[in-house]
């Protein structure tokens, strides 16, 4: 009898799931008509589109694991004088690693434009790993991270390094910040098109780790509990066009004890967040300030909303 009560419970969590994957999926069918109907929604549905063409052709390189690569000088003179401004003026920030760390059913290479931009843009160190495709738990994956933090410190003296994280990633950072003590080791933390507040895409995915990324879970309500202690700034890029975060505002994050910078897109999909040339500029210049900045240091929500009719070149409002 206990047997099939739990089956039951379980048949309507599952069918709970679908009901609100399919009320968001409506939700974001109409907004996704309205989106693609005007120009800057057709921009970004052609962005994600030849993104992923490219993505696949170069998914078979950023299987092979990366070498940690240091620099000891950070040129400007071999840059034209409209990059030359982007470039990390202070040293010390220019000297701070990053870590790549990309999202499920992923690999390094999708970040094969964003780590190029950080380059020219001054940043010494830009490393991305990869993590197993069978990973199975978020919070083992965590822990994982940290011996990757751990290491790429030893190697370049960095007492922090900043992390980057797309999509599952920035939840796995996030984990580690949060709850594993990152924080002592993490300046900034980015997240691009992560489900901090789960994704009803999720129920899709009979897997441990989807469990995990649905609306409620356990996980998430570790990282909704107090965390007074966490230094660590968060950087956060979330697009109402993500098709993958659904409901997209998901992908927002809230804490009240979580210092936040948010990044608000209308048009980037999931995929083409980390090759979008807002977001690309926006993180890189948040990256760029020093780390003793005291107005980062304070605890405090920015909300940067890229407006429709901003070009694609153009950059967000401070």
């Amino acid at each position: 009898m206990a047997l099939v009560q739990g089956g039951l419970r379980r048949l309507a969590l599952v069918a709970g799931g679908v009901q609100s994957l399919a009320a968001g999926a409506g939700r974001a069918g109409g907004y996704a008509l309205r989106t693609f109907g005007a120009p800057p929604g057709l921009r970004g549905l052609v962005l994600e589109s030849a993104w992923l063409a490219a993505h696949i052709a170069l998914y078979p390189i950023g299987l092979a694991s990366e070498k940690i690569h240091q620099h000891d000088v950070y040129r400007t003179d071999d840059l034209p004088p409209a990059q030359r401004c982007l470039v990390v003026g202070d040293i010390e920030a220019a000297g701070t690693p990053v870590l790549l760390v990309h999202g499920i059913m992923d690999n390094r290479s999708v970040f094969t434009v964003f780590r190029r931009a950080l380059r020219r843009r001054g940043f010494g160190v830009v490393h991305a790993i990869n993590y197993s495709l069978l990973t199975g738990d978020l919070r083992s994956a965590a822990h994982e991270l940290r011996s990757h933090v751990e290491r790429l410190r030893a190697e370049t003296g960095a007492d922090k390094v900043h992390i980057v994280g797309h999509s599952l990633g920035g939840m796995i950072a996030r984990y580690y910040v949060q709850r594993l003590g990152g924080s002592a080791s993490v300046d900034t933390l980015v997240t691009m098109g992560s489900p901090h507040a789960g994704s009803n895409m999720a129920y899709l995915m009979p897997t441990p780790l989807a469990r995990q990324l649905r609306p409620g879970s356990d996980v998430l309500a570790e990282l909704d509990e107090p965390a007074p202690g966490c230094t660590t700034r968060f950087v956060v890029v979330w697009s109402r066009m993500d098709e993958m975060i659904v409901p997209q505002r998901n992908a927002r994050l809230s804490h009240p004890d979580l210092r936040i910078d948010e990044l608000e897109l209308r048009d980037v999909g999931h995929l083409a967040l980390p090759v979008d040339s807002r977001t690309v500029h926006w993180v890189a210049t948040a990256l760029a300030r020093p780390v003793h900045d005291q107005h980062f240091r304070r605890r405090h929500r920015h909300i940067t909303r890229v407006p429709d009719t901003l070009r694609a070149g153009a950059s967000p409002a401070s």
